[in-house]
């Protein structure tokens, strides 16, 4: 039974916290205090980590596709440059999308887990 979703707050921004997956249990403060009850509870972790990492990665590919606009709007129309900024503006879109689906997957998994 997932709890966490229970407990208020520890989010940053939009990054889980490192125990979401696991059973929570309130405090009288309104923290989570996560119960670990069994060695399965450490790959719910590790999925938690895994997800923060790939929403930072998608974060990272955003700054890149900005990055390549800021190129492209600088390149002052050579087509060496147009060109350069064009792939690292697809490469960064096609990172985006890996990172999302990747997430998508990491979350379903551990959410059919816990």
């Amino acid at each position: 039974m997932h709890v966490g979703a229970a407990c208020a707050g520890g989010n940053f921004l939009f990054f889980p916290t490192w125990y979401h997956y696991l059973n929570s249990i309130p405090d009288a403060n309104g923290l989570c205090t996560p119960q670990i009850t069994s060695l399965s509870d450490i790959w719910l972790i590790v999925a938690a980590v895994i997800e923060i990492l790939l929403r930072l990665a998608a974060l990272v590919a955003v700054g890149f596709i900005i990055f390549g606009g800021f190129e492209y709007i600088t390149s002052q129309a050579e087509p060496a440059n147009v060109e350069k900024a064009r792939k690292t503006i697809i490469n960064a879109l096609v990172g985006l999308t890996i990172a999302i689906l990747a997430a998508a997957v990491v979350t379903f998994i551990a959410g059919s887990v816990s």
